[in-house]
């Protein structure tokens, strides 16, 4: 095989090593999204079986707009919640996907620099994952 032949081959497989990196995280962000939707409807439609007031009575509707309200605040919250079938913890890990979605997007992409031998953008992708890891530790401190 000559060099140029090499090089071309060489080439493809790097831009078919990109390519199903950019399908894996396109998926995931789909994913994602789609299934924190589902999730958000889902518990939303429980909640008004679980309680049907809300549809005729506005004054037990205003209680369901109130953040305080018996959403779940905590992430053992959440998941005694789901087990219990509360339509509110539902919603909740909807919204909790939604956040980590867009991370879980920097984690892959750090393993994928890490395939792709690319250092530079290695180190930036996982400086901003730590970032981001460190925000929510914090965030969570501040409570």
């Amino acid at each position: 095989m000559t060099t140029e032949v090499l090089e071309t081959t060489a080439a493809t497989d790097e831009f078919e090593r990109v390519r199903r990196t950019e399908l894996l995280i396109s998926n995931l962000l789909r994913a994602g999204v789609l299934a924190s939707v589902a999730l958000v409807l889902f518990g939303t439609v429980i909640t008004f079986i679980h309680h049907p007031g809300y549809l005729t009575s506005s004054g037990e509707l205003d209680g369901l707009r109130d953040a305080q309200n018996g959403f779940p605040t905590t992430l053992p919250a959440v998941i005694s919640g789901l087990g219990s079938f509360e339509g509110r913890a539902f919603v909740m890990a909807g919204l909790l996907l939604l956040i980590a979605t867009p991370i879980m997007r920097v984690a892959v992409s750090v393993f994928a620099f890490i395939q792709l031998g690319d250092r530079t953008f290695t180190v930036i992708t996982a400086a901003v994952l730590t970032l981001l890891m460190v925000a929510l530790v914090l965030g969570k401190a501040g409570g």
